[in-house]
């Protein structure tokens, strides 16, 4: 077990080494991107490190530095009658692979929650960041070793994907648990493939639903700030207009205006597209499901607060749902019936981050029951075990 004190300087000290080797991982990002030149935008946008992007994954570190350890808490404690003396504590993992596309801040922040709980942590990025997530793992392996702790709490492995599939298939490592953070093939290949326990990053796909009753620009900005990013898993998808919202044709039109002042595109389904011409109709179930990470928005009408919850509950990724609403009970309906990881009542999904709701940094945004959902941070990624005290207690 690591003292909390060296775990907050190695992750202080990363902190300060990735101030000072900006340029650096700059350079190194920029290798992966020329690398790679047929990305689609969405991809491009998760690769891209830059300066903004390098001071928050250095602020992250403060962060995480600066919340409780996980680790060692006693989470229950009895002494029987007869003496013998009973705790149950909290325990890292142990050993954490998670699997992830571009993104090279995940090696970052991923890692330092993971290494807060006390937990070793293989990493295994995509081949199309592989130079910035390999130099990244150089800094953290400099910042354990200063700090005298052994340099294989945070690895970085440089498989091909026979290999990694290897790996989850025969457990040839000794995980103790698995974390993809992918597509749906990705997850789809280790939930079937691997016996080692999973918490599954699932996708977006996340809605919004426009009460009759509510403040109808607040949703503009909502909507709006939902597309700020296309490319992450909080960004938004969906928006559900109440038939009934008075002057539904404007409003509607209005929407429309703003989101193509922005180059986002309007989809929706024959009852929204009489509304302006911008609209491309798409009456498919498919697009329902689909998670778009592109700069589209997709309209359709439900009668009430209760179509709403059962087209998101039917549809979404469970990952995170909104309502516009001035009626504090239908938000309190709403939000108890969705069967969402986080539920909004007028706020934009973008809040769904574990920094955001100051966990410091996550390892990823679960969207399974078990054993935590929703952003993951370093006190999630514990188990427990049970400690028993004895003087040659034996049961009768």
């Amino acid at each position: 077990m690591i003292e909390t004190v060296i775990k907050n300087k190695i992750l202080l000290r990363l902190s300060e080494i990735l101030q000072e080797q900006a340029n650096a991982i700059i350079e190194a990002n920029r290798l992966d991107a020329e690398a790679h030149p047929d990305m689609d935008d969405a991809l491009r946008d998760r690769l891209k490190v830059d300066g903004k992007k390098i001071a928050a994954m250095s602020e992250s570190l403060i962060k995480v530095a600066e919340l409780e350890d996980p680790e060692g808490k006693i989470l229950y404690e009895y002494t029987r009658p007869d003496g013998l003396t009973i705790e149950n504590r909290s325990v890292p993992f142990g050993t954490i692979l998670i699997i992830y596309e571009s993104r090279p801040d995940v090696t970052i922040e991923a890692a330092a929650t993971a290494f807060k709980a006390g937990n070793r942590i293989l990493l295994k990025g995509g081949k199309e960041s592989s130079h910035t997530n390999m130099f990244l793992t150089e800094l953290w392996r400099q910042a354990l070793s200063e700090n005298g702790v052994d340099v294989s709490f945070v690895e970085y492995l440089n498989l091909s994907r026979e290999e990694t599939q290897r790996l989850i298939r025969n457990n040839i490592r000794k995980v103790d648990l698995i974390i993809p953070r992918g597509g749906d093939n990705l997850i789809r290949f280790v939930t079937e493939n691997t016996s080692i326990p999973l918490i599954i990053s699932g996708r977006g796909n996340n809605f919004l639903y426009v009460d009759d009753d509510c403040d109808f620009d607040m949703a503009v900005r909502i909507i709006l700030n939902g597309k700020s990013r296309l490319s992450v898993c909080n960004a938004l998808d969906k928006v559900l207009i109440n038939e009934n919202l008075p002057d539904i044709g404007l409003k509607t039109k209005c929407l429309v205006a703003a989101l193509a002042g922005r180059d986002i595109s309007s989809f929706g389904d024959k009852s929204v597209v009489a509304f302006d011409g911008r609209i491309t109709e798409d009456d498919s179930e498919d697009i329902l499901f689909e998670e778009f990470l592109s700069a589209k928005v997709f309209f359709t009408l439900v009668s009430g607060v209760q179509e709403a919850i059962e087209k998101i509950n039917a549809y979404s990724g469970g990952h995170s749902a909104v309502i516009v609403t001035h009626n504090a009970q239908k938000a309190a309906f709403f939000m108890q019936e969705v069967d969402c990881a986080a539920v909004y009542h007028n706020a934009s999904t973008r809040f769904t981050d574990g920094g955001q709701f100051g966990a410091g940094a996550e390892i990823a945004i679960s969207t399974q029951k078990l054993h935590f959902r929703g952003p993951i941070g370093a006190a999630q990624l514990v188990t427990n075990k049970w400690y028993v005290f004895g003087d040659g207690h034996i049961r009768e």
